[in-house]
């Protein structure tokens, strides 16, 4: 699934494909016969990488895995098995879309706008809430582990989707879901509509990207909005940062669906994908 992200997302531009292939080239990895990198990155670093691997660094900094996945998806599968250190050193490109390495040598700054998408058991037996199988983990064992993920990093997250075993019947049926290229048009459409958004806006691509300016200048909400979102902040102790995230993913549902204004039923969709934080 996560590798099927990348097929639904829009084709790089030419500024995203000059920024792509200049990250590789610093890094070394353009392959001698090919002088651009045209397609999005798909960047799948094992668990045991370290710090340095994921955001760069060495004596002679060099780009990580979430530069080399600038552009594209990032994929952390057994998300809490990375190193704790490894996992917060995440938190202030998520949030800025760029990472500074200091060294005694040299502070260099690389761009690193990526999609991460992570994957992991509930448990480490992994049948934790699953109907069909008991768990044999302690309550004790279950809150160590999933601890493992640290508040302020599941605060970056902007989607939580818990899925379940697959039945048999669907994994056997040949009955064919919606291809991936129906999909990237739709993506598409909606991307073209944040292209248009942000014409005057040169370094803002995505609504991901917007500043707590761009919201409120393209996140307004109507009375009925406001209050909803009034009393999701209140109940759910909403912070800051997952308040502005909330809008700007409701706005990026709305655009999905063709919607000029943001509504009640694209914010409670975007509520109901935040981290459950037991």
């Amino acid at each position: 699934m996560a590798k099927a992200l990348s097929s639904i997302l829009p084709k790089p531009t030419v500024s995203e494909v000059l920024e792509i292939t200049k990250i590789y080239s610093v890094a070394g990895l353009l392959h001698s016969n090919k002088n651009l990198v045209t397609t999005r990155p798909f960047r799948h670093p094992h668990h045991t990488s370290s710090s340095i691997a994921l955001v760069g660094g060495g004596s002679m900094p060099k780009p990580g895995e979430i530069s080399l996945a600038h552009r594209g998806v990032l994929f952390l599968d057994e998300f809490p098995e990375f190193g704790r250190s490894a996992l917060e050193n995440l938190r202030q490109p998520l949030e800025d879309g760029v990472v500074t390495v200091a060294r005694a040598a040299a502070t260099l700054t690389f761009p690193a706008q990526f999609t991460m998408v992570a994957a992991q058991n509930p448990c480490p037996c992994g049948y934790y809430s699953d109907p069909g199988k008991t768990c044999t983990c302690s309550p004790s064992q279950i809150m160590k582990y999933q601890k493992k993920i640290s508040g302020p990093l599941l605060d970056r997250i902007d989607l939580c989707v818990e899925v379940g075993r697959v039945e048999y019947e669907k994994l056997a049926s040949d009955d064919l879901t919606e291809s991936s290229a129906d999909i990237q048009k739709r993506v598409q459409t909606a991307r073209n509509v944040q292209t248009k958004r942000f014409a005057k806006y040169p370094n803002i691509k995505t609504n991901s990207e917007m500043g707590i300016r761009e919201i409120r200048e393209f996140c307004k909400l109507d009375d009925s909005g406001q209050n909803f979102m009034k009393s999701a902040v209140i109940k759910m102790y909403l912070s800051a940062r997952s308040y502005h995230r909330i809008l700007k993913l409701g706005r990026t549902i709305a655009d999905l669906e063709g919607s000029e204004d943001i509504k009640i039923p694209h914010l409670a969709e975007a509520i109901q994908y935040r981290p459950k934080v037991e």
